[in-house]
C-alpha cells in the first residue's frame, strides 16, 4: 500500500513541479529522506554495545 502511495506522490510531483529547479529540489529531498530511513533502520538492527552512562 505504501509503495502505491509513493508512486502517486511522485506522479503528482512530476505534474505539479514545472521547473527543473523544483524537480531537482524534490529529488534531493527524496534521496535525503531515503538515506535517513536507511540509517535509522540500520541503527535499529545493531547489537547493543553495553551500558553507556
Amino acid at each position: 500500500m505504501l509503495l502505491l502511495a509513493g508512486w502517486g506522490i511522485v506522479a503528482a510531483a512530476l505534474v505539479l513541479l514545472r521547473t527543473e529547479a523544483s524537480r531537482g529540489a524534490f529529488t534531493v529531498a527524496g534521496v535525503l529522506v531515503e538515506a535517513l530511513g536507511l540509517v535509522v533502520a540500520a541503527r535499529g538492527h545493531l547489537a547493543p554495545r553495553g551500558d553507556r552512562q
